[in-house]
């Protein structure tokens, strides 16, 4: 049985991701300064886009991420929810 489109582009993510989170241990190596590291990451997705998107629609795309990145990061209450995102 073959993989639905969503699950293979789940799949497609989850090893970018792993290749990511690869990278990031490479860049605590080359630097323990961890703005260094953050600034490095944010080029690194402005390079991505900046053949096909002005900046501002880059900073764009990269804060509707981090709206959706930050519930899954967010402590969880003692009831096991979600704690209530700030912002």
């Amino acid at each position: 049985m073959s993989e639905s489109a969503p699950d293979q582009n789940f799949l497609n993510y989850k090893k970018a991701e792993k290749k990511a989170l690869e990278l990031l241990a490479e860049m605590k190596t080359a630097s323990t300064n961890k703005v260094d590291v953050e600034l490095a990451l944010l080029v690194a997705v402005f390079e991505l886009h900046k053949e096909t998107a002005p900046a501002a629609t880059i900073s764009a795309i990269i804060q509707g991420h981090l709206k959706q990145l930050v519930p899954h990061y967010a402590p969880k209450t003692p009831g096991g929810k979600q704690g209530k995102v700030e912002g």
